[in-house]
């Protein structure tokens, strides 16, 4: 059961090192509503530096007008080309790096976890994908973007929105003392 909240901005993700998406959600109760989605397009930098530093600017600019609580954002998958891993891991980087520096929470989801929340498929397209949020989101067909890195970005955030009744499953105890000092009221002291 999703917990209600007064409001909660959750800023979602995509990363991506040619096109990046995000999508914004603001919950009130427990009723999500797109406030947002769009891509920030890298295809005209051709040096690698230079698209970490837009990647920056923009989210750091996403960041200053939504003021997100929380970013959910899709951990890279394993490809087999080790230079685009790289690069792709160096601009989900600099996105969480963003949001760090404004004190934002960060939460990764894998690709499938994020399509089986959105569609009960983990092996769903970018179109169904866009189409289910476009449903249980009533936002119209006309809002549809261009490209689906924006709708996968707004399926990060819908994804976690989907994880806020969840219970977090805590660290276990690393032995007695550890145990003693983490649960002080269950402790009861003894006198000989």
């Amino acid at each position: 059961m999703i917990q209600p909240v007064k409001e909660k901005i959750i800023l979602g993700i995509d990363p991506g090192t040619t096109i990046m998406g995000y999508g914004v959600l603001r919950v009130a109760g427990v009723k999500p509503e797109m406030i947002a989605m769009g891509i920030i397009d890298l295809r005209k930098f051709g040096d690698h530096y230079l698209k970490l530093r837009h990647i920056h600017e923009r989210i750091l600019s996403i960041i200053e007008s939504y003021l997100p609580d929380e970013l959910a954002i899709e951990a890279p998958f394993f490809g087999k080309n080790v230079q685009s891993m790289l690069k792709l891991g160096r601009a989900q980087g600099v996105a969480m790096a963003a949001a760090l520096s404004r004190d934002i929470p960060i939460t990764e989801y894998a690709p499938l976890k994020i399509k089986m929340a959105i569609t009960g498929n983990g092996q769903a397209s970018k179109e169904q994908v866009a189409n289910m949020l476009q449903r249980m989101l009533h936002f119209p067909k006309e809002d549809m973007p261009t490209f689906m890195d924006a709708t996968d970005g707004l399926a990060a955030a819908y994804c976690h929105f989907l994880q806020m009744g969840r219970p977090t499953v805590e660290k276990g105890y690393h032995g007695w003392k550890d145990f003693i000092a983490k649960n002080p009221d269950k402790v009861k002291k003894y006198k000989n």
